[in-house]
């Protein structure tokens, strides 16, 4: 090689290096990742008035319409839309539950059910010859005037015959009552199954253009403890509780004790389950039984 041929023969090396180095990509620095953040699960804090369990496990779900979920603060029930009247109420009564608020009487429609159902209005059952039969009374919610005017929504309410519903089931409720004064606090559950009942006037399946279904059954379950708390966890073999299952007549007999019969009969008849949150030993026991206590 001549010498002379020597500085071209570097300027050609160097630049064929640059031009390399300029070429090739840059290495990549994989980003910096996080793993995802998972959120605590949001635990649904239990209302007062499900604490001895859901009956049918009701959400407020507008998919499911048959057994929607209305929690209130006065009481909680499983609406049916196609039958226009709660399948079952449920609610906790102590002495803090009443006072010196005056019924309201303000019948009226529900409107927090979702929208495009249809409300069943305060004169819905007019001319009917039923009564409109609280499910949670009046006379259960007197302390406030809120509290009193939320058992006047149509949602807790059901075609009863007057005589049920003013003398059978208004004995029983007095009676639930005076558990208060003796120290004692009451969780209370009731609905009503079946179609077909007969009020003062005739025996009708529907009311309101058949928006309204009239049961053929009316039921309530009482459970009775001493005033403190865990009540779920409280109820024991030995706990009273009251269950009766009256057929919606107005021919009823107004001594509720003679429709006493087992929680158990109310599950089979209405595919509920009663009184879930409560341990299953003691379940089996207090559901199987049929109360001989007193009834005034």
């Amino acid at each position: 090689m001549n010498k002379s041929q020597l500085p071209a023969i570097l300027s050609l090396l160097l630049l064929t290096t640059a031009c390399s180095t300029t070429n090739d990509p840059a290495p990549v620095t994989p980003p910096t990742t996080q793993p995802p953040i998972t959120p605590p699960p949001v635990v649904q804090p239990l209302t007062e008035h499900l604490t001895l369990g859901n009956p049918s496990g009701a959400t407020a779900d507008v998919s499911q319409p048959t057994n929607y979920l209305l929690s209130k603060p006065q009481y909680a029930l499983s609406y049916h839309r196609d039958r226009g009247i709660p399948t079952w109420v449920s609610w906790h009564l102590d002495a803090s539950w009443r006072g010196s608020a005056a019924r309201q009487d303000d019948f009226r429609a529900d409107n927090t059910l979702p929208a495009g159902w249809y409300q069943v209005g305060g004169s819905s059952y007019s001319g009917s010859g039923f009564d409109r039969g609280h499910q949670c009374p009046s006379a259960d919610r007197t302390n406030t005037v809120p509290d009193n005017s939320a058992t006047f929504l149509m949602t807790n309410m059901v075609p009863q015959a007057p005589r049920n519903n003013q003398q059978t089931w208004a004995n029983l409720e007095n009676y639930t009552r005076t558990f208060l004064s003796t120290g004692n606090e009451v969780y209370i559950i009731c609905g009503s199954y079946g179609k077909g009942g007969t009020g003062s006037n005739s025996f009708q399946t529907t009311l309101d253009q058949g928006r309204v279904t009239v049961p053929a059954r009316l039921w309530k379950v009482v459970v009775v403890l001493p005033t403190g708390d865990n009540d779920a966890t409280r109820v024991s073999t030995s706990t009273r509780v009251i269950a009766i299952d009256t057929p919606n007549d107005n021919s009823i007999n107004t001594d509720w004790g003679q429709y006493r019969v087992s929680v158990d009969a109310i599950e089979a008849a209405t595919g509920l389950n009663l009184l879930s949150a409560i341990p299953v030993a003691v379940q089996q026991v207090v559901e199987a039984s049929v109360d001989k206590g007193p009834t005034q």
